[in-house]
């Protein structure tokens, strides 16, 4: 079941709603930061408002309603945050095979002790994309 839950929602993209900087000047706190901003979203119950604001090719992968189901359906028995840490930052580079995918991707990883998992850790995964006007936006989500 947790594996089937991981699959979803790597294929589910966020987007829009958060411009970090141009590329030339991002720097690895504001990622961090803006990573954090766009989880504390989902933790206020606000995950339709990130999808509203995804990119089309977010949209044209999940709807509204399946990404809001699929990220409460993994989050809910999690309970609240209860400690999150940033343990990595990573760049990667999608080709022109698929244009809908293709360009630039900052993923921050954290680790997150969460209230009803008191024992153990669970990575959230955030993704950041370069948009065709040079700024840096929330695309992604995923839970392992």
């Amino acid at each position: 079941m947790k594996q089937m839950i991981q699959s979803l929602l790597a294929a589910v993209l966020l987007g829009g709603w958060l411009q970090l900087a141009f590329a030339q000047d991002v720097e690895p706190s504001d990622m961090v930061r803006g990573g954090l901003q766009a989880i504390q979203m989902i933790d206020q119950n606000k995950t339709g408002e990130l999808w509203d604001g995804a990119t089309p090719a977010a949209r044209k992968r999940v709807s509204r309603s399946d990404f809001v189901s699929q990220v409460s359906k993994a989050r809910t028995p999690l309970g609240a945050a209860q400690q999150r840490t940033w343990v990595s930052i990573n760049r990667q580079v999608i080709g022109e095979s698929d244009q809908d995918l293709a360009g630039q991707y900052v993923s921050v990883e954290y680790e997150t002790r969460f209230a009803n998992k008191a024992n153990a850790t669970v990575r959230e995964l955030v993704t950041f994309q370069l948009g065709e006007d040079r700024v840096w936006r929330f695309s992604g989500y995923v839970l392992r």
